[in-house]
């Protein structure tokens, strides 16, 4: 008996040790991640898209008679469609009202398929149309500065579609602090009236701008994961085609489908036109929404980095200045790496891309490309991200490395045209999400 007892506590000592190895084995160490991110236990809900809520500026906001004196889209339809990365059986929608001053009510939501499948399309297809609901009611109120989610919808959504949302709020907002992603470059719908449930919108003002809602989620399988994409207007697609979903997170998410490893990888495209990594500009700052836009998001394993054009194009170009903006900008980084990697989410960095020849960002004695090489120089420099995309490589003239290639840009030297895009999109390396 007392051999038997002894047995027993040495079994228990040698599981106790074996798991005390594995647990430090297995933590990582200062400024890694976990070895293997992505894996969830079972179905879990995952982002499929993204939309970064914003303040409206007033050339942004809806125009007549969709915003009046102290209201906007009272009694108003609003129909706009969004381009997932990959699909489901059951979804949720995110309403934001991040950005207003009153309480943000919803009176009817649908999703459908939009006319053709194509982007932007005012018209839904006949049978699609399923009724959105909050707790079991048709409507809802999004308080001050929070967000909404939906019930779970029972809706087959294929990956690389576009779905059509129609949103019905009789009161409107009751102020113009509206929130919005205004660089959506996917044109929306406004209608007086009750339409959400229409297949077409004939009278409605078209306009280029998605306003409320903020983000999809699809119930996923067990290795589904996101990668979130953090920039600016590069990435926003600024000099991409409207309707065209041509931005390079969208190409990169076709090189993902196309891949059997990667296809249920989805790509969160966390951009806006102006942001910057330190300064708060058009949307926050991102070291402000990292929380909000990437740690909080459901299902994301990767970030990829791609920021810091305009932090040094909007310095003054002069060394000090730029000294010390490449100095905080490098040191944002390894916050974001700090707090990414506490998540286990691996932290890829994207090179900057030239802005030679541009109005706004050049300058004669070229302090801003010295800054520009210098922050490449450190993202290139191992041991600091998990891994380098280099889209400075990429895309710049190779007799004129301060510069992008002339046919890459859309004509002011700095944003990028759809091949640029594609270029970017190439250039990353779909290995850095499960393998080669």
């Amino acid at each position: 008996m007392a051999a038997l007892l002894m047995l027993c506590v040495l079994v228990l000592s040698l599981f106790v040790v074996s798991s005390a190895l594995r647990a430090v084995l297995g933590r990582p160490g200062p400024g890694r991640p976990p070895a293997a991110p992505g894996a969830e236990a079972g179905p879990h809900w995952v982002h499929t898209w993204t939309g970064m809520p914003q303040l409206t500026e007033p050339g942004n906001l809806p125009p007549a008679p969709f915003t009046g004196e102290s209201s906007v889209l009272a009694d108003t339809t609003l129909r706009q469609t969004v381009h997932v990365t990959i699909g489901g059986r059951h979804l949720l929608l995110r309403f934001s009202d991040a950005y207003g001053d009153t309480p943000l009510p919803l009176t009817a939501v649908t999703v459908a398929l939009p006319e053709g499948g194509r982007a932007g399309a005012g018209a839904i297809e006949p049978g699609s149309p399923r009724r959105v609901t909050f707790a079991g009611r048709d409507a809802a109120t999004v308080p001050v500065g929070a967000q909404l989610v939906s019930d779970p919808v029972d809706f087959r959504l294929r990956p690389g579609s576009d779905l059509t949302v129609t949103a019905y709020t009789a009161q409107g907002q009751p102020s113009l602090a509206l929130t919005s992603h205004p660089g959506s470059r996917t044109t929306s719908y406004l209608q007086h009236g009750d339409h959400a449930g229409d297949l077409d919108l004939p009278d409605a003002t078209a306009v280029n701008h998605w306003y409320l809602l903020s983000d999809v989620e699809v119930l996923s399988p067990e290795r589904a994961a996101a990668v979130a994409v953090v920039g600016d207007s590069l990435t926003d697609g600024r000099g991409s085609t409207t309707n065209g979903n041509d931005r390079w997170p969208d190409r990169l998410a076709e090189r993902l489908r196309a891949r059997g490893s990667t296809s249920d990888v989805a790509v969160l495209n966390q951009a806006a036109g102006g942001n910057r990594v330190l300064a708060d500009g058009l949307g926050p700052n991102v070291l402000a929404r990292l929380d909000r836009d990437v740690l909080s998001r459901s299902g994301v394993s990767w970030l990829i980095l791609f920021e810091g054009v305009n932090d040094i194009g909007t310095a003054d170009a002069d060394p000090g200045a730029q000294r010390a903006v490449t100095d905080d900008l490098i040191a944002g980084y390894e916050q974001i790496l700090v707090r990414a990697h506490a998540q286990g989410i691996r932290v890829y960095g994207a090179t900057l891309t030239p802005f030679g020849g541009n109005a706004l960002y050049d300058d004669a004695a070229g302090e801003r490309e010295a800054s520009r090489q210098r922050v490449n120089a450190w993202i290139r420099t191992p041991g600091h991200f998990d891994a380098v995309i280099d889209f400075d490589r990429a895309v710049r003239d190779p007799a004129r490395p301060a510069r992008l290639l002339p046919g890459l840009h859309d004509g002011d030297w700095l944003h990028l045209n759809p091949r640029g895009y594609g270029v970017l999109a190439e250039a990353v390396p779909t290995g850095l999400f499960r393998g080669k």
